[in-house]
């Protein structure tokens, strides 16, 4: 039984049982509507209308009480088409996100003030983390939204949309050696220095390791941290190089440091936000999603809203090209 055969049942209840009448008003065909009550009444077993000759004459006892059932059928139906209306236009309520530091710190403020002054009535709440805690956040149930770089296997029940590339920047103090390079900077330079940077970066089946390994290259990590400014401090201090998302190259870092292009070095990155499968998306949390990634359109939404798998999320942005993510350009030597 389908909702489209009760909807042809009443329309035709309420045209003086006039097939024809009934199509008209819902804008269809009188053959369609005809073969759709014939299907209603063979998968019940019953009669619904008394005929004479290809007309409907009255309409049977067990009709009536199914007419009057499906009406109420029909009346819960947009009741929840209603309620789904208020609650996806609804401009108040919460919004939780977990994410990484880089992404709370260099890329989300202007994000964030965009969103509050669309939806001033929202409350936010920004969760920072490495990717094994936005994931436990997540297994919680304690957040909306995850924001995180790779790890895809950690978020195996969130359907994942891509928002952004990124590349790695050095950063080194003013006049160290590696701002006198004049030529492109290459992994065997920064193999001859100790490194400052993240935590994951190294751990596992890291890109940055992976890409040092690559070339025969064993690095010399002397200082890991989650946090790039932390990094930048230790570099301050003369601990050693630091590699950080490039995002985290900040222009009020220039005064004493200097951040070289490394796009090439080491495989680029993608960013993602993450929801749940279950989710349901209110009008304000899309706008969040699109703030944050203005490549993902309504029909994506509404495609990934029939999505089955990852899969199939991923085939939706194949042949999109997201944008690249960087930071501070005034005071980053480019790549040569």
């Amino acid at each position: 039984m389908k909702l489209q055969q009760l909807k042809y049942l009443l329309a035709i209840a309420d045209n003086g049982l006039n097939i024809t009448a009934a199509a008209e008003r819902l804008y269809t065909s009188q053959p369609g509507v005809s073969k759709q009550l014939k299907l209603l009444e063979q998968e019940l077993g019953l009669q619904l209308f008394t005929r004479k000759g290809k007309s409907l004459d009255g309409v049977t006892a067990a009709g009536q009480q199914i007419i009057d059932r499906a009406r109420i059928i029909m009346q819960e139906v947009d009741n929840i088409r209603s309620l789904a209306s208020d609650f996806y236009e609804e401009e108040e309520g919460s919004l939780s996100i977990a994410t990484t530091h880089t992404q709370a710190r260099y890329v989300l403020p202007e994000i964030i003030r965009e969103f509050r002054e669309r939806f001033p009535k929202v409350g936010l709440n920004l969760h920072q983390g490495t990717s094994e805690q936005i994931a436990d956040m997540v297994a919680a149930n304690d957040i909306d939204f995850a924001i995180a770089t790779g790890s895809r296997d950690l978020f195996s029940e969130l359907m994942l949309l891509p928002g952004y590339r990124w590349d790695r920047s050095i950063i080194v103090p003013k006049e160290h050696e590696l701002t006198k390079l004049d030529r492109k900077l290459t992994l065997h330079d920064l193999a001859q220095y100790p490194l400052v940077t993240y935590v994951f970066s190294f751990g596992g089946q890291s890109s940055l390791k992976r890409a040092f390994a690559e070339k025969g290259l064993e690095p010399d990590v002397v200082f890991t941290a989650r946090d790039a400014d932390v990094i930048k401090t230790y570099v301050r201090m003369g601990l050693g190089v630091g590699i950080v998302a490039s995002m985290a190259a900040d222009c009020a870092d220039k005064k004493d440091l200097v951040a070289i292009d490394a796009e090439g070095l080491f495989p680029r990155s993608t960013t993602w936000i993450g929801y749940r499968r279950d989710s349901v998306l209110r009008r304000y949390m899309i706008e969040f999603i699109q703030l944050f990634a203005p490549h993902v359109t309504s029909k994506h939404i509404e495609q990934i809203r029939r999505a089955t798998s990852q899969h199939e999320v991923d085939e939706l942005f194949e042949d999109v090209e997201l944008p690249v993510r960087s930071g501070c350009a005034d005071g980053i030597i480019e790549a040569a």
